[in-house]
């Protein structure tokens, strides 16, 4: 039986991280770097190439810009390869998770991002065993010889996260992500458990098709308690705004001044062409 095929993404982050010798402090390095690092990659079941971004970049720097350049990547292999595995900084991966779930349009490969909290050289990274996981989640079949997980996903810390549902919980921790309001897609220890009922089934009839535009004129704010309508007023009359996530209280509340009630800023946005999303700040809720 062939090999599967699985395409690496190398973007950057922690996980391919070292110290400087002389101060200390830690810089991106070479993907070849990692791979000397660890040599637990021959052991690996499957055919591995690797694409990077040069220089690697620090998460914080991550964009729509480099989000359509990922997308580019895979669209243009995505006929060469079973799955794809984007190594990230763990910052904004929830965040590219996210938006690759919604540039892959009938998504029929797994592709998983994942990455570390330790730099792959230290004595207790976490890098190895979340590198080679997302490998071997990447090349699983099913019975069928199908993907068992055709999902944009972060892999951390033995959970599949589906990608529009992780959220980074965690900067010290190895737990660094979790999803509060959907079940793990699978659960790893000695065994991978798969959760199939939880994981997405494509047409398999159907080609992906990829989204490469992406409008950045969106804000997201928060509200809290004495907000004031007129710096709300200002960033929402802004010439080039099209979108606003707005963080809401409890299950979707906000006060019940005349300013921000839908009565009055839904005439707004209907007339300016402004799309309003409300999302919660807790971790277990749901807007009613």
């Amino acid at each position: 039986m062939a090999k599967p095929k699985i395409l690496i993404i190398y973007t950057g982050g922690t996980i391919g991280m070292g110290k400087d010798p002389m101060t200390g402090v830690l810089e991106p390095l070479d993907f070849n770097h990692l791979v000397s690092s660890m040599p637990e990659f021959k052991l690996i079941q499957a055919e591995i190439d690797v694409r990077k971004f040069d220089p690697p970049i620090d998460s914080s720097d991550m964009d729509p810009m480099r989000w359509a350049e990922i997308v580019s990547m895979i669209s243009n292999n995505y006929n060469d390869y079973d799955g794809f595995v984007i190594l990230h900084g763990t910052d904004t991966m929830a965040y590219t998770s996210s938006a690759l779930s919604f540039m892959f349009e009938n998504l029929t490969k797994p592709v998983i991002l994942t990455g570390s909290q330790l730099p792959i050289g230290e004595l207790r990274t976490d890098g190895k065993e979340n590198l080679m996981t997302a490998i071997e989640i990447a090349s699983a079949k099913n019975a069928e010889g199908r993907p068992m997980v055709p999902e944009v996903c972060i892999f951390f810390n033995g959970k599949l996260i589906r990608g529009n549902r992780a959220i980074k919980i965690n900067a010290e921790g190895f737990h660094a992500f979790e999803s509060f309001n959907y079940p793990h897609l699978c659960d790893v220890g000695i065994n991978f458990q798969y959760h199939d009922h939880h994981i997405l089934t494509p047409d398999y009839r159907k080609p992906m098709v990829p989204h490469l535009k992406l409008d950045p004129n969106v804000i997201v704010f928060s509200l809290f308690p004495g907000i004031q309508d007129n710096i709300v007023r200002h960033v929402m009359e802004s010439p080039d705004l099209r979108g606003i996530v707005m963080r809401t209280f409890g299950s979707g509340n906000a006060p019940h001044t005349p300013w921000i009630s839908l009565r009055t800023t839904g005439s707004f946005f209907l007339a300016s062409s402004i799309i309003l999303a409300s999302i919660l700040a807790k971790s277990f809720s749901e807007i009613t």
